[in-house]
């Protein structure tokens, strides 16, 4: 039988750590002394000692470790947590990548002066939801407002229910810029399930990968925005996969100070 310090000292674990599993129900003394509250440790526990510490090593959780510890002698269960484990690894040095990546683009950038951080670009991905749709040649990108003012209309009287936060946006289905007859379809998120009314469509879209910019005050910075995505996505590895679409936080709609707007463009892309 070894005290706790000399466990502490072979094991090479702490006697604070020791009793943090102890707590976990990970490494329990093999006996305390009912009267001096000593806690004594097996030679044989050294072995599982040395099992949990490399298990943290590999980034296991302290509830994954319990599980692997009770699960010992299922070698199919124990394949499985190491597989998931290494998927886990595998996705974050992954991310980090990307990660190291942005940063080394940004800075090298900065260190040229090619442009100034005024807006910065996010990967996001925006997530699957249902909306109501509506999509329609219209006479240019300025005359947008055409098609909420159908749109909300037939919304009000179907009282249809919104999620919070509401997304509201416009895609550009044109593969050019175009100055007259342009290709754009609304959507708005709903809540629930509604019957089509004429040009007026509910579906789900689906998750989408997006390089993404928010910039507050007016739309006439669009083309700045267009430059500043069109670096990151050059210098990134990704390009361009689909129609842009612009989210409208602050919108003309509830908002008549451009100052106030809010709007989130977004890219679709992809890895190159």
């Amino acid at each position: 039988m070894l005290k706790i310090g000399d466990f502490s000292k072979l094991s090479r674990i702490s006697i604070r750590m020791l009793r943090y599993f102890d707590e976990k129900g990970l490494l329990k003394p093999y006996e305390i002394d009912s009267l001096t509250g000593y806690r004594y440790y097996h030679e044989s526990q050294l072995t599982t000692a040395c099992t949990i510490i490399a298990l943290q090593q590999m980034g296991f959780s302290i509830a994954i470790i319990l599980e692997i510890l009770n699960c010992e002698s299922n070698p199919k269960k124990l394949e499985e947590c190491f597989a998931e484990q290494k998927n886990i690894i595998t996705e974050n040095y992954q991310n980090s990548i990307r990660q190291l990546q942005l940063l080394e683009t940004s800075l090298s950038q900065m260190r040229k002066d090619e442009y100034k951080m005024k807006y910065s670009v996010m990967l996001k991905k925006f997530p699957k939801m249902k909306v109501a749709s509506l999509r329609q040649i219209i006479p240019s990108y300025e005359d947008e407002g055409i098609l909420w003012q159908q749109l909300m209309p037939v919304l009000t009287n179907k009282k249809v229910s919104y999620p919070n936060p509401c997304y509201s946006l416009a895609i550009f289905h044109d593969k050019e810029h175009k100055e007259s007859n342009v290709d754009v379809e609304i959507q708005i998120a709903v809540d629930g399930d509604y019957s089509n009314e004429g040009s007026i469509i509910f579906k789900e879209r689906p998750e989408t990968l997006v390089a993404s910019v928010t910039f507050k005050g007016h739309y006439n910075q669009i083309h700045l925005v267009n430059e500043t995505v069109a670096h990151w996505v050059s210098n990134n590895n990704y390009i361009f996969d689909g129609p842009m679409f612009n989210i409208y936080h602050v919108s003309p709609a509830t908002e008549n100070n451009p100052d106030n707007w809010i709007t989130e463009c977004c890219f679709p892309v992809k890895e190159r």
